[in-house]
């Protein structure tokens, strides 16, 4: 059997010493390292209570006059526990195991317990002291230490820390007014102050404690360190696809004397490598192009994409001529484009088990798509692709394939006599009326139809003469010179520069036209606008002739939203010209643009086959044939 402390008898001397104890107890100040100091019991105290307990007799009255206060404090926790146990019905039951528990009349009203649950509940509570204070001890940056034998205290610690963030934030605050500049500054800053050079030791010990407060310390980035970070990295990626636009074959620094030889190189050649729908850069340096003119086409090489399998040998001619320039008019490049088109007809074969439209639908578009790449279509072009693939939707299903070839190779000769031909001669019986004995006809560059109506004005024997106004770098009026000279029509040859001294001769002005604009502006070879402005200033009539398969459905108001850019070669005349070494100057491009724009306040009317209208009335046009439109 085992007795508490609290039932052994004591003496009047003894019951006065502990009443004096608890006295010296509670006067005592309560500080930290006191708390800490009653509320840790050691091991050794540990071990006498359990000894105690087992004392038997006169043992047990010795060790009980010697109560220390862990004990007090362990038998004040087992009254609140089983005050708890009462309450929530849990207190145990008593087993075979447990020994009987006795109690003297001396002390009716104190609790006995055994020696088993003594053990328990001073473990108990000194795990929980102990981690307690574990736990304090951890969320302070710095564990206390002994330093010359001496504790350091926590609340010396807290306050530097304390200090340590206030100066901290003020720095940083400075640090957004003044700039980034000061960051890594004040993040040394910050290292230095360590609450850990007072405690090495402890500093020692726990350097994972350290390493992490001096993470949290850090100062957040102000916004305009942040804005100052994210600018700098625009830059960055800015300077990297800079570097990856240039081109990809650059001098290496070793062979730097035959970098003006790289430069050499035609600027027709370098377009091959590039992509159909942006012009190269004629130099490494790729600064020399004027962004404004980025979306421009350029002029494409001779032989390109001539070894295409899948491509009809007449289309791959044609795209040579197409880039050579020797097929040019936007009559004569669409009179070649269906003459080739039909010809991919006639050799045209179904592949098994698919239908004669849609196969040959794919075909005609890949032949397009070929002659585009060597050279834009015109717009005549195509309004007569349109046409002809609202043919290819419209072809009976039950009909064998010989009579679709049949109707489609019977389409494109009509085609051409009336959107053309007859066209031709409607606007030419317009004009005979206009034209009279003693006029003089002045025209720009070559076009066919204007030499159509000049000869038909010669085989009705009216006495009348040209001036054919001329441009460099195509020098197209010396063609149309030749065939009106062959047919005996006098003629006056001068250069635009002269349109000045030869305007106020002229009775009358013919221009032809690449297309006619839905917002009436015309699109024609470059310098026509210089010609109709003169001709304005003089008051002599403009007239433009064009057919309606050149009307399209685009509106433009200027030559830069698009236009075609011919090769820049062209404009150097010779050996002596300074643009002769052009391609090796840094940052210089020639332009050489191909078609400019003519408002309609400077045409007086514009003569079609259906009658002379104002530039205004084209989408009236548009709306009655709408399949003309592009």
């Amino acid at each position: 059997m085992v007795l508490t402390s609290e039932q052994v008898p004591q003496t009047d001397a003894q019951t006065l010493k502990s009443k004096h104890k608890k006295q010296r107890q509670r006067n005592r100040p309560r500080n930290k390292r006191n708390r800490q100091e009653d509320s840790q019991p050691t091991t050794q105290e540990t071990s006498v209570n359990v000894a105690a307990s087992a004392m038997p007799g006169n043992a047990v009255d010795a060790v009980a006059t010697e109560k220390t206060r862990d004990q007090i404090m362990a038998e004040r926790e087992a009254k609140k526990l089983a005050k708890q146990a009462k309450k929530h019905k849990t207190a145990p039951t008593p087993t075979a195991a447990t020994p009987a528990v006795l109690t003297t009349p001396a002390a009716p009203a104190t609790k006995i317990i055994t020696e088993v649950e003594q053990t328990t509940i001073t473990t108990k509570l000194t795990t929980t002291t102990t981690t307690k204070v574990q736990d304090a001890v951890a969320s302070k940056t710095t564990q206390p230490a002994a330093v010359n034998g001496k504790d350091v205290e926590a609340g010396e610690k807290t306050r530097e820390q304390i200090k340590a963030e206030r100066e901290a934030k003020k720095a940083a605050k400075k640090a957004g007014k003044g700039g980034g500049a000061k960051v890594e500054g004040i993040t040394q800053q910050l290292a230095d102050l360590k609450v850990a050079e007072k405690a090495p030791v402890a500093a020692s010990a726990a350097p994972s404690t350290t390493e992490a407060d001096q993470e949290k310390k850090k100062p957040a980035l102000s916004k305009a360190e942040r804005r100052a970070i994210q600018e700098a990295q625009r830059a960055a990626k800015a300077q990297v696809q800079t570097k990856k636009a240039q081109p990809a074959a650059k001098t290496p620094p070793s062979a730097a004397p035959k970098e003006p030889k790289l430069r050499s190189v035609s600027p027709t050649k370098a377009a091959t490598s590039s992509s159909p729908g942006k012009c190269p850069a004629n130099t490494p340096n790729v600064d020399c192009r004027v962004k404004l003119f980025n979306h421009l086409v350029c002029a494409k090489e001779d032989s390109q994409f001539i070894n295409d399998p899948l491509v009809h040998p007449s289309i791959a001619r044609l795209g040579v001529q197409y880039a050579k320039r020797t097929v040019v008019g936007s009559n004569a490049r669409c009179i070649a484009f269906l003459h080739a088109l039909r010809q991919v007809v006639h050799d045209f074969e179904t592949p098994a088990k698919k239908e004669f439209g849609r196969s040959l639908d794919a075909a005609v578009k890949h032949h397009v798509d070929h002659l585009h790449k060597c050279r834009p279509l015109a717009v005549s072009v195509s309004n007569a692709y349109k046409q002809f693939k609202n043919q290819l939707t419209q072809l009976p299903a039950d009909v064998p394939e010989t009579e679709l070839k049949e109707l489609l190779v019977h389409f494109i000769d009509t085609y051409m006599e009336n959107q053309i031909g007859k066209a031709a001669q409607a606007i030419s019986g317009f004009l005979q009326e206009k034209i009279t004995d003693g006029d003089v006809l002045l025209t720009f560059a070559c076009s066919s139809l204007i030499q159509f109506i000049c000869e038909e004005a010669k085989r009705r024997q009216v006495a009348f003469r040209v001036i054919v106004v001329d441009s460099r770098p195509g020098c197209e009026g010396q063609e149309l010179l030749r065939r009106l000279h062959a047919t005996g029509i006098p003629c006056t040859y001068v250069l635009i520069n002269a349109v000045g001294y030869v305007m106020a001769e002229a009775t009358k002005v013919l221009l032809g036209a690449h297309a006619l604009l839905a917002n009436g502006y015309v699109m024609a070879r470059t310098g026509t606008a210089q010609v109709a402005l003169v001709a304005n200033a003089h008051n002599v009539p403009v007239l433009v002739c064009c057919e309606t398969h050149k009307f399209s459905e685009r509106f433009q108001t200027d030559a830069i939203v698009y236009n075609e850019l011919s090769d820049p070669n062209q404009l150097v005349r010779g050996d002596k010209c300074q643009l002769s070494n052009w391609a090796a100057k840094g940052k210089l491009l020639p332009l050489n643009l191909s078609y400019d724009i003519t408002p309609p306040e400077l045409v007086s009317a514009v003569v079609t086959e259906v009658a002379i209208l104002p530039c205004t009335s084209v989408p009236v046009i548009l709306r009655i044939k709408p399949d003309i439109g592009y």
